[in-house]
């Protein structure tokens, strides 16, 4: 058993300790199901008398009981009819139980004590196997049954849970530090984005500030794509319903489209991804297999109908940009092109300063309803990437069930500064759009050859990953990406002249300069800049003056003395152009 499978196990067992201290609370209460999360597990009840969060430290002390008596945890198949007399008087785990029975599915009880769950596994053995200062319960919420706003509320309970109490001390210890650089509260803090009711939920708006993030950010995945041949293309927002039935998204997408309707009665919609819009800029002609592979780069804003639940300052949109691309080639030219994509990814999140790791997204064998194509397209499109991982010598694994509808990905996983990991990058192989599409190059024999298509975003969503950047540097942004790089403080009215000077051959450099001429005293000045975290601040007064200098104080690094304006602009330089 490996530590992943391991938590999951403790994980799970803590559920159903919750659920023994939620009969001991309320013998009449209805179990709902008590899933695994990222960070422990939640259950859902329906009580008879609904506990509040100052019921909650009694439920832990129950828990604590039954962890302190080692009670064994045992698992069995049962029977639908032996289920129906187990949970006769619980009609949430009855509906399950048929359910589970008509998909053909077996069917097992696991027995913790005195107390029986319907469950398919990934237990300890015993309770001594889980440390009772392992775990915490955080919060109560409701929660429709099955997530379906149409049945019954009930109430959740979560609980963070871990192998050892010192990691759920190192845990909590890094969401207080996540709460310093929510990337919510800085961007506001930073002036980098606003939300308007009159505009609508999930969608942002983005400052002079925040918008220059972004062009720069896009500039520099840009700079690292045209090394390798890629070229840029433009698409409308909006397609007719035919584009996304012919590439399957209609279907697949229905729930999260933006439709319209136009006067004339044609349906259309609100494009969520740009691919098989790109398909139709590479089906305008014919191709010779000697001008592949053909790389389109397109960063393009996208609409998802996202529910109002969901959405999440820039985590979870319904506007979002994407800087995506499309490579058409040979299938013999896709594992190439992979691995030019891959060593962009790596030196884009290598300057930010994220591990890297790979997930192998694939599909699952279980479910080919939810897949387009057959399995023989789907085997060698999977054995090619898993050779890739193997070739680079990457940290990967295995995501089975992970794969986008039309194709397997490489899914890269970045660790932030305080040890969240986040999805960013993705590379998709995909064999099945350009069938649909009947994408063809022609090849040595003048016959026709269908091709492959590689989707590619290397930020992902510009949107979520400066959610992610803004958390992981706390808004202390390197001076190549600070909207404001260098903020000039004169110390008294004496010093603004040569302090503007100095302003001004600065901003004859390009460098992005604030110059602080307010009445504040010297102190105030300079903690104005920290706040808006700007990178660099240079004070002149007397001395200065005197001697043509400036002296430099660093946000990161503190005060380093004294400069002249060609030895300033020479380290600025040097540090942007090697973006540090």
């Amino acid at each position: 058993m490996d530590n992943v499978e391991k938590l999951h196990n403790t994980r799970h067992t803590f559920a159903h300790l919750l659920a023994m201290a939620a009969i001991e609370f309320d013998p009449e209460v209805k179990l709902g199901i008590g899933p695994v999360t990222d960070n422990g597990f939640y259950y859902d009840f329906q009580f008879t008398k609904t506990p509040t969060p100052d019921d909650l430290k009694g439920f832990e002390k129950s828990m604590r009981k039954f962890i302190n008596q080692k009670l064994p945890m045992t698992g069995r198949e049962i029977t639908k009819a032996e289920g129906e007399k187990l949970f006769t008087s619980q009609p949430f785990k009855l509906e399950l139980l048929e359910q589970y029975a008509a998909e053909d599915k077996t069917l097992t009880a696991y027995t913790l004590g005195s107390f029986t769950d319907l469950c398919k596994g990934g237990h300890v053995k015993d309770t001594s196997e889980v440390d009772a200062g392992a775990f915490k319960l955080i919060r109560i919420a409701g929660a429709y049954w099955r997530g379906d706003e149409k049945n019954q509320m009930l109430t959740r309970i979560y609980g963070y849970a871990f192998e050892t109490k010192e990691e759920l001390l190192a845990y909590e210890k890094m969401l207080e530090e996540a709460k310093k650089r929510d990337h919510k509260k800085l961007g506001k803090e930073l002036d980098l984005f606003t939300f308007s009711d009159l505009v609508g939920p999930g969608l942002p708006l983005w400052t002079p500030k925040g918008t220059l993030l972004r062009e720069l950010l896009d500039g520099y995945v840009w700079q690292l794509r045209k090394k390798h041949g890629y070229e840029k293309v433009e698409i409308p927002h909006i397609t007719k319903k035919e584009l996304y039935m012919t590439s399957g998204h209609w279907d697949k997408f229905k729930d999260e489209l933006f439709r319209i309707t136009t006067r004339e009665g044609h349906e259309f919609a609100m494009k969520p991804m740009n691919c098989p819009h790109h398909t139709q800029i590479y089906a305008r002609k014919a191709w010779s297999y000697r001008e592949l592979p053909q790389r389109y780069a397109n960063s393009t804003a996208c609409y998802r109908d996202e529910q109002s639940g969901e959405l999440s300052g820039l985590s979870r949109v319904r506007a979002f940009t994407q800087d995506d691309a499309h490579v058409f080639c040979r299938m013999s030219q896709a594992k190439e092109e992979f691995i030019k994509i891959w060593d962009i990814v790596q030196i884009f999140y290598k300057t930010f300063g994220f591990e890297l790791r790979v997930r192998i997204s694939t599909h699952n064998p279980a479910s080919p309803e939810n897949y387009l194509g057959g399995p023989e397209n789907w085997a060698i499109a999977e054995n090619m990437l898993k050779e890739i991982a193997k070739e680079k010598h990457a940290n990967s694994f295995e995501g089975i069930g992970e794969a986008a509808f039309y194709g397997p990905k490489l899914d890269f996983m970045a660790k932030d500064a305080i040890g969240r990991e986040w999805q960013v990058a993705t590379i998709q192989l995909d064999m099945n759009m350009p069938e649909r599409f009947d994408l063809v190059c022609n090849n040595e024999k003048g016959e026709k050859e269908r091709i492959v298509m590689i989707h590619a975003a290397i930020m992902g969503s510009i949107d979520r990953f400066l959610s992610i950047l803004i958390e992981h540097t706390g808004g202390n942004f390197p001076l190549w990406l600070s909207p404001m790089q260098v903020a000039i403080v004169p110390i008294a009215d004496a010093h603004h002249e040569f302090a503007k000077e100095v302003a001004n051959e600065l901003e004859l450099q390009n460098f992005r300069v604030v110059f602080m001429e307010d009445s504040d005293s010297l102190g105030k000045k300079i903690r104005a800049a920290k706040m808006e975290k700007i990178p660099y601040t240079l004070v002149i007064g007397d001395a200065e003056v005197n001697n043509r200098t400036v002296t430099l104080e660093s946000r990161d690094e503190g005060k380093i003395g004294e400069l002249t304006v060609p030895d300033l602009v020479t380290r600025f330089t040097e540090e942007i152009s090697t973006k540090q």
